[in-house]
């Protein structure tokens, strides 16, 4: 026994000694990790604030280019109509205002979406004040303006810039801007724990994104508080001075400014607008996580050598013992085989476990049958052989059953069958089987077979697989709208404006500039669509007559037929009763389930729109039939004809989101969709669509 105690204290030591190392390098190399820590966060910063100072780069560029614009020869409409053009193409610009060389207000623009507010929050004092600034600014240079004093946000700025005073049409121009959609990517840096914000504006005040706690501190830096945040002023110093990096704050500090109970990484850099340093950003992010990490390694390393060592003296021990014990342990053996048997069988056939569970015996006879699969049998189930016990089931669903329990019987191992259509209950039952041979089984039961029913799983699974989608196709809309809308808009202003100076079509290039503003129209509807899908809009519903939208869109519908050499033909009754419905959506409906139709048709085809009463559940409805006799559906791609980005149309044909958009607009209303198809006998497309009734209803189904 001392010998054997002798290694194992070694043992213990040396598993103590390598935890004890591994700590230590840990520590040692805490360093290292801080600063990776702090090179990622100054990378994801980076990577949002890289956008941010292209949309100000823009914002610059296009008040120098309106100011270009200024400065050439033309009339005062002649300069409203350019800059309308402006306003309208870039949706954060709210009002623009031209000053000439004596300070006095020449041209004042609105744009649409603002025209219902007040003056004073389209035209606040501001506007002019940084106009009149820019005017003794140098040319091309930028003049940003304070928080609008009164905004509903603080987002609203005013940019200024001076148009050369030595052409005709000198001064200054200044545009009222929503800044908030331009600083909206620097959101995604906040999404991990324990990290701040700070964005400092173009005059070194915090903007509305910033951390409401570092906000405070920021204004009670030069109070006496401000002496215990050094870090926090070091910071702020290098933010106004423009200056990009890194930067680290002790614990107390992090802990003042709540960033937790650790030392906390800062990373700032600047955003330009042309070489001007105008706004500065910076996040605050905890290291707890790093020390969590530390911690928790230590003691797993400590925690795995004392089990080691206790293990093993434990080993020795039942060594050592294990002679005197063998006879008393022959007679336990005896009574443990019953039990584990006893054990194993009432642990494996539990009424309240939601798998179906058959016990049988080695005639193949069914002993028992748990309470999740019990009233799914016949009720002569128990006492029965297996094929009795599926009486509806095919036959060779029931031969896969025997043969893998007599599988698992032989061989004394599980035999599994994944995800197969057994059809045990009806047509569309999926099921996991396991056979399961009892090593301690008797005459009663030797072997257990488990169904596991996955016709929820499947469900499930097509559920988490369309949110997958529709969040993706957010996050792709989102950065679609962003990103590629504003230029759009502005080359499409750019291309106008050239169209209208060479004269229009006729001239040689107005053949390349009007299929620029085509082209570029055809992505905005794109982009359009893609908003529309993610993100559900309100359902303006009035009372629309259904027959009066069909009128409207006949002759559309009509050219597009004949285009496609499709026979088009149309069954609305004028007396239908009137839909409750937003006349914009329903006729972007039926555009696009009527094309879809000609689509399907080769040349010949019949595509026929008709509508009838009907009644959905207890309410009365107007059911809407598209039908086309084109070359129809595969059954198998049925279930996913409303799934965004799914089309069976030839690649470059179709967007895969006219239909999706569909089904979002007749739900938001409150009706049905459904379709039917047959390959090579067409496809019925039916709407049930609410009719108007009592006021209140738009309010009830508005979302």
């Amino acid at each position: 026994m001392h010998r054997l105690l002798v290694p194992l204290v070694l043992l213990l030591v040396a598993l103590a000694s390598v935890a004890g190392g591994a700590v230590w390098f840990i520590q040692r190399d805490r360093q290292a990790l801080v600063e990776q820590f702090g090179r990622d966060r100054q990378a994801q910063l980076e990577e949002a604030a890289s956008g941010v100072a292209r949309s100000l780069e823009d914002l610059g560029d296009n008040l120098r280019f309106a100011s270009e614009l200024l400065a050439q020869p033309g009339s005062l409409a002649d300069h409203h109509n350019e800059l309308r053009a402006l306003l309208e193409s870039v949706g954060q610009y709210r009002a623009i205002a031209v000053l000439g060389p004596d300070g006095e207000e020449r041209l004042f623009l609105v744009d649409h979406k603002s025209r219902h507010l007040p003056r004073e929050a389209v035209h606040p004092p501001a506007l002019t004040d940084t106009a009149r600034q820019a005017l003794t600014a140098p040319v091309g240079h930028v003049i940003p303006s304070h928080p609008i004093a009164g905004a509903s946000s603080g987002w609203m700025r005013v940019f200024a810039i001076r148009i050369d005073s030595d052409l005709p049409g000198g001064g200054a121009i200044a545009i009222l801007v929503d800044t908030e959609p331009l600083f909206a990517p620097l959101r995604m840096v906040t999404v991990e724990e324990n990290t701040r914000l700070l964005l400092l504006g173009a005059h070194g005040t915090p903007a509305p994104m910033s951390d409401p706690a570092l906000a405070s501190w920021h204004r009670r830096l030069e109070e006496p508080e401000g002496k215990h945040v050094p870090g926090l002023r070091t910071l702020v110093a290098r933010m106004r001075a423009g200056a990009a990096g890194t930067l680290r704050l002790n614990e107390a500090e992090a802990t003042r400014l709540g960033l937790g109970a650790a030392d906390a990484v800062a990373t700032f850099r600047p955003l330009r607008m042309r070489g001007e340093a105008s706004w500065s950003v910076a996040t605050l992010s905890s290291t707890s996580a790093l020390r969590a990490h530390e911690r928790t390694l230590g003691l797993r390393l400590s925690l795995a050598a004392l089990l080691v060592a206790v293990v093993l003296v434990a080993f020795g021990a039942y060594v050592v013992l294990a002679n005197r014990r063998a006879v008393a342990l022959q007679e336990r053996l005896r009574h443990a085989a019953r039990f584990a048997h006893l054990h194993e069988k009432t642990q494996k056939i539990l009424d309240h476990i939601p798998t179906g569970i058959l016990a049988l015996d080695r005639e193949g006879r069914i002993r028992d049958v748990n309470q999740a699969l019990r009233a799914r049998l016949p009720a002569t189930a128990v006492g029965s052989p297996l094929p009795d016990a599926f009486p509806t089931a095919p036959a060779a669903a029931v031969q896969r059953l025997t043969a893998l329990v007599l599988a698992a019987r032989d061989k004394g191992a599980v035999r599994s069958l994944h995800g197969e259509p057994l059809s045990l209950f009806n047509d569309k039952d999926q099921f996991n089987v396991h056979a399961v041979p009892l090593e301690h089984g008797d005459g009663e039961a030797s072997t257990l077979l488990v169904l596991e029913d996955l016709s929820n799983v499947r469900m499930l699974e097509d559920q988490l697989l369309r949110a997958e989608k529709l969040a993706t196709v957010g996050v792709l809309a989102a950065g679609v709208a962003h990103e590629i809308g504003t230029p759009l808009g502005i080359i499409r202003g750019h291309a106008e404006y050239m169209l209208q100076k060479v004269g229009g079509v006729e001239h040689p290039q107005g053949r390349g500039l009007n299929a620029i503003v085509t082209q570029i129209d055809r992505v905005s509807r794109i982009i359009r669509q893609l908003l529309d899908l993610s993100r559900l809009q309100p359902a303006r519903a009035g009372v629309v007559p259904l027959a009066a939208v069909v009128r409207g869109l006949q002759e559309l519908l009509d050219v597009e037929a004949e285009r496609r050499h499709v026979h088009f033909e149309l069954d609305v009754p004028e007396r239908l009763p009137s839909l409750a419905a937003d006349a914009d959506q329903l006729q972007q409906v039926l555009l696009n389930l009527t094309l879809n139709a000609c689509d399907a048709c080769s040349a010949g085809g019949h595509v026929r729109l008709s509508a009838t009463t009907c009644m959905a559940g207890d309410v009365q409805a107007v059911e809407i039939r598209v039908q086309d006799d084109g070359r129809g559906i595969a059954p198998e791609h049925l279930h996913q004809v409303f799934d965004p980005f799914f089309t069976t149309k030839k690649r470059g044909q179709g967007t895969g989101l006219g239909l999706s958009v569909v089904a979002q607009i007749v739900r938001n209303h409150g009706g049905q969709v459904g379709v039917e198809s047959e390959p090579g006998r067409g496809t019925v497309v039916t709407l049930r669509w609410p009719v108007a009734a009592a006021s209140g209803w738009e309010e009830r189904h508005a979302v």
